[in-house]
């Protein structure tokens, strides 16, 4: 059995960086999905923090419904993350306690969104599964956004969430387990909805959601082409940064580190994504997740790196936005570059495929800066 896995599709996005609106993108998509027996779509599939809900499913849509139309009766599974958590909300009002690490649901039963959804992917199967899913005994597949609770980046929304946790437990809160996690995160995303759902008409292309200052935040401070900013944020990432961090750790917001360099990140984000499988006691050989939007392990990397305390392997399966900063100024050398897939094969390690590359599909291979 063959199974394709993406994530971080961002479909809606008002800034324009999700490239599966041009039509070279889904050329590529439908040919990587055409052989195989499964697709899972690993998070994020809606970018829901940029404006309306129906606005994004309409962009949505025609994607949708040629990606229905290649997988023919064949399954597609969608596994929401932070930016599509409202895929839940139905479900999340019903829903048991003492979640395991896979809830298999209906797509009506998750939302009336998902039930649309599952009516534009027709004829395929479609299952939406959550927090991940389990492809067999070796592999589980998840979006990676419980990683936010323990990253040591200073970002927006991993703040947000240990701003929650701390009043969580303040109140007697054990937070264990996916509904611990549940119990911080689905606040934090239900409010970033709410927000989204009133939001004016963007001025022009870039955005103003949470993710996009973030992106920005990163490009003006982080040390990697540091010789080409301005002076400003040179001394913003070398002073203001480092107080800034200092003042957060005091207030017990901690630990976070001052450092936003491309290895920096990619690291902090792989050991919070150990942390994270180690805590829900994932008993898997591979982990595959997405969230970060760092595709990985490249020809370069340390795979030492890419191990979680309890020795599964980590995957990562990137993103289908245009990214611009840490490399994204010279896209076929960036770690950061649209268009990542992984490939599940019974007995097989799964396999990384940049299929926006010249060659689609093809393993990855080639330098990365970060």
């Amino acid at each position: 059995m063959s199974t394709v896995v993406i994530s971080d599709l961002h479909l809606g996005a008002r800034s324009g960086v999700d490239v599966l609106r041009t039509e070279r993108a889904r050329a590529a998509l439908l040919t990587a999905v055409d052989g195989a027996d499964e697709l899972i779509v690993a998070g994020d599939l809606l970018e829901l923090r940029d404006g309306p809900v129906d606005e994004a499913l309409g962009a949505a849509r025609p994607l949708l419904e040629q990606l229905g139309e290649a997988m023919g009766g064949r399954r597609v599974v969608l596994v929401p993350g932070n930016h599509d958590h409202h895929l839940l909300s139905a479900w999340r009002a019903e829903r048991p306690r003492e979640l395991g690490a896979e809830q298999l649901i209906e797509p009506e039963r998750a939302s009336p969104h998902a039930g649309r959804i599952a009516g534009w992917l027709e004829p395929a199967q479609c299952v939406v599964s959550y927090p991940g899913l389990w492809v067999d005994d070796d592999v589980y597949v998840t979006h990676g956004h419980y990683l936010d609770r323990h990253i040591t980046v200073p970002a927006l929304e991993p703040l947000a969430l240990r701003v929650a946790e701390r009043l969580l437990r303040r109140r007697g809160d054990q937070l264990a387990g996916v509904d611990g996690y549940e119990a911080v995160v689905a606040p934090v995303y239900a409010a970033a909805f709410e927000l989204a759902q009133s939001a004016p008409e963007p001025a022009g292309e870039g955005g103003s959601g949470p993710a996009t200052l973030s992106a920005r935040a990163y490009r003006a401070l982080a040390r990697d082409g540091a010789g080409s900013r301005p002076l400003r944020h040179r001394l913003a990432g070398r002073v203001g940064l480092p107080a800034l961090v200092a003042a957060l750790n005091a207030a017990g917001l901690g630990p976070l580190r001052a450092e936003l360099s491309g290895p920096r990140m990619r690291r902090s984000a792989l050991e919070a994504m150990g942390e994270v499988v180690d805590r829900l006691g994932v008993p898997a050989r591979q982990v595959v997740f997405g969230h970060t939007h760092r595709a990985g392990p490249l020809a370069d990397d340390d795979r030492g790196e890419w191990v979680a305390p309890n020795g599964a392997r980590l995957h990562n399966c990137g993103s289908w936005v245009r990214e611009r900063f840490l490399g994204g100024q010279v896209p076929q050398r960036s770690p950061y570059r649209a268009g990542v897939a992984v490939r599940l094969e019974p007995g097989r390690e799964p396999r990384l495929c940049h299929l926006l590359d010249e060659a689609v599909p093809r393993a990855v291979s080639g330098r990365s800066p970060a």
